[in-house]
């Protein structure tokens, strides 16, 4: 047993992180460290967007135009109680869904446009933290980089001073080899990230932007809107509320409430 176990630790030590270790100095191994790092926060963020991203889906999309058509007459929750288990994690569908279903029954539209703005931050506050982690290893790998820099350097003009000013190429090369591994290896991994951390907020405000245009979708008709209509028809001489005029000028919309306006970075 410690036979295997000394052959595997040499195997370790010769292998290509060994290599890079003894390259790169330790600031190789905090480097090595936040890659893997970015790397399991990377595909932990695909997988947890696979399932639970907010997804408007042929169901959704039908639910909305049966309700802006008559949202009297919309059964949201039989689109709840007919989902599978995938349809389940959307949380676009449950947004929606409590949304019209809270519409038909509070009067208070201002209440359910707060409550419906707090569960769509909600839908995306998942998301925030992972896309944090890569934007921070992004922007920590070249720190890391240059750290190792001056480290090399610094030991390259240890070695010379030790020497009185007489040390030979052979002593500087040393210091000098590790201060330019870790600056290249800095840079490969910040730049890798830095891709990464761009494409998964565009993704984020495309999130972002589809649940704005669902909630418009379902504020700009409302159940009271049927019943306001066929008064209008019947007294063609009645004026318009003010509250009312007022309340169709603001056009719903996510974006401007500052809880959401940048939950996407």
């Amino acid at each position: 047993m410690d036979s295997i176990t000394a052959t595997s630790a040499s195997l370790f030590d010769q292998g290509p992180l060994g290599q890079l270790v003894e390259m790169g100095g330790p600031v190789m191994i905090v480097l090595i460290a936040i890659a893997a790092i970015g790397v399991i926060t990377f595909f932990y963020l695909m997988l947890f967007g696979a399932f639970y991203a907010p997804r408007f889906t042929r169901k959704l999309r039908y639910l909305v135009q049966q309700w802006q058509a008559s949202p009297a007459q919309t059964s949201p929750e039989k689109i709840r109680a007919d989902a599978g288990l995938l349809g389940r994690t959307n949380p676009l569908m449950h947004l929606l869904v409590n949304t019209m279903t809270a519409s038909k029954s509070n009067p208070n539209i201002s209440a359910v446009r707060e409550t419906a703005v707090r569960d769509a931050q909600a839908a995306l506050e998942p998301f925030e933290a992972p896309l944090k982690i890569i934007e921070v290893i992004a922007a920590l790998a070249p720190l890391l980089g240059l750290l190792g820099t001056v480290m090399g350097m610094m030991e390259a003009f240890s070695a010379m001073a030790a020497t009185d000013g007489r040390a030979n190429a052979s002593q500087l090369s040393g210091g000098i080899y590790e201060a330019l591994t870790t600056t290249a290896a800095g840079l490969v991994v910040a730049i890798p990230f830095a891709a990464l951390a761009a494409w998964i907020e565009f993704r984020l405000r495309r999130i972002h932007k589809t649940i704005n245009s669902a909630l418009v979708s379902v504020f700009n008709v409302l159940p009271g809107d049927e019943t306001a209509t066929a008064a209008d028809v019947a007294t063609p001489a009645a004026e318009p509320r003010p509250e009312r005029a007022a309340e169709a000028d603001r056009s719903y919309s996510v974006g401007d409430n500052q809880r959401l306006a940048h939950a996407a970075g």
